[in-house]
């Protein structure tokens, strides 16, 4: 893993960092897996769900969406939080909380109840992303952060990927032991994060400096990286955690992340009904639907990793926009399946080739406590897109009784992101500057 800079990296430097990345990011990988897979499930769900507790599409979104509104209020002090207690010991509480409120999905009686436990799931899993993502700071210095946030948030399309045929075949246990299939499948998806509450206070170590499984010159070296990258940004800017969530550029990047998961999630919770209503089989749909998923997936590493390789992050972000648009806008105008399916997978490439560029652009100017906010503070503004985009795609579902004004909608959401991107800008020097002072 060279820097941005093309230099080779010094032995330690490449040892180290090797290290680093086998131990801690495909563990991180597996929880994010179960986390967006709890998140997401409710999709798969959606067909039998509605139809047993006689949800409207517009119903069925909102609830799905309300999600993030709990997101949205407690992603800033979860984070403050994890900056104050460790990512070991909160990011194990988040999991604990989230999987028992997960699990409670499988009780709900109707729109309130639904309402009420999506609202509690948001709560308690408010924090765990922007957590990774700034534990993942600490531990990676700049020139391999797009690479490194892209193997991590790979884990995304991958939930989908593996779980929806998972999900479709777990919906086949409708009736047994009394419970609808959906029932089934919120228990079974649930357990998995509490068994993972207990390996995170045991595997994760907080800072570099407390890692005994690295050698004391491999402590030594990275967390003196590190350290002087932190320097290095705070000469430049230094904001305090109140301060960053206030800052017009932590904003600015926050209606970006907005652009990104407004046609995200508006898709994601409502596919698998797109796909089922090809007339499909539950299994056949989950297979169908995890194929945008898997392009998904490779262009968010191979994306990610060029990104690194040039050092260029702007037209990244804005080229991966465009997929999306493209997909979406296209996908639109179409009713055959195979041709709107391949639509969907280009718009698929772009909504995870965007995600490990953008998170590059926050971490080039926030350190410490201000990063833990202001990465919150991100987060917890482009998150809203999790509430907004279901609620919209299923209004206008109702409305019309089709997709085409969705999709164009989630089309138009992600065009308004591509152009903050472009107007906002990227200060490559700070990346070069700390790339050329800590090589080696």
């Amino acid at each position: 893993m060279a820097g941005d800079t093309g230099v080779k990296p010094s032995d330690i430097e490449s040892t180290t960092m090797s290290k680093v990345t086998w131990r801690l990011v495909p563990f991180l990988m597996l929880c994010y897996f179960i986390a967006f897979l709890d998140r997401v499930n409710v999709g798969f769900a959606g067909a039998s769900m509605r139809a047993d507790l006689d949800l409207s599409a517009t119903a069925f979104g909102g609830a799905a969406g309300i999600f993030f509104i709990a997101y949205f209020f407690f992603e800033v002090p979860s984070n403050l939080a994890l900056h104050a207690f460790g990512a070991r010991r909160w990011i194990a509480r988040i999991m604990f909380t989230w999987g028992l409120i997960s699990g409670a999905q499988a009780f709900v009686t109707g729109e309130l109840s639904f309402n009420i436990v999506r609202l509690l799931l948001g709560m308690a899993e408010a924090g765990f992303f922007p957590g990774i993502i700034f534990f993942l700071t600490l531990w990676f210095p700049t020139a391999y952060r797009a690479r490194i946030v892209g193997w991590f948030m790979f884990a995304i399309p991958i939930s989908t990927v593996i779980g929806a045929p998972i999900s479709g075949l777990v919906l086949g246990l409708e009736g047994v032991g009394g419970l609808h299939g959906w029932q089934w499948m919120f228990l079974i998806e649930a357990f998995p994060a509490l068994i993972m509450t207990f390996a995170v206070l045991h595997y994760l170590t907080d800072r570099p400096v407390d890692a005994k499984w690295l050698k004391p010159e491999e402590r030594e070296w990275l967390q003196g990286r590190l350290d002087r990258e932190r320097a290095e940004r705070e000469a430049i800017l230094d904001l305090s955690w109140f301060r960053s969530m206030l800052d017009w550029r932590v904003i600015a990047l926050g209606l970006v992340y907005m652009g990104c998961n407004i046609p995200q999630y508006g898709l994601s919770f409502f596919l698998p009904q797109i796909v089922k209503a090809f007339g499909v089989s539950n299994l056949t749909a989950g297979f169908i639907t995890a194929v945008p998923y898997l392009v998904g997936a490779i262009g968010m590493v191979a994306w990610g990793a060029h990104s690194d390789r040039t050092g260029e992050r702007k037209w990244h972000a804005a080229i991966a926009f465009l997929f999306i648009i493209a997909g979406l806008g296209l996908a639109s105008t179409t009713d055959d399946p195979a041709i709107k399916m391949l639509l969907l997978c280009v718009a698929g490439f772009g909504f995870f080739a965007v995600l490990p560029i953008f998170w590059t652009l926050p971490t080039a100017f926030l350190s410490g406590a201000g990063a833990a906010a202001g990465i919150a503070a991100v987060n917890s503004i482009g998150n809203l897109g999790g509430y907004f985009g279901p609620q919209a795609f299923g209004l206008l579902r109702d409305y019309t009784g089709a997709d085409v004004t969705g999709l164009v909608f989630l089309a138009g959401c992600a065009f308004v992101g591509m152009v903050i991107v472009l107007l906002l800008g990227y200060n490559p020097a700070i990346s070069r500057n700390l790339a050329a002072t800590t090589a080696g």
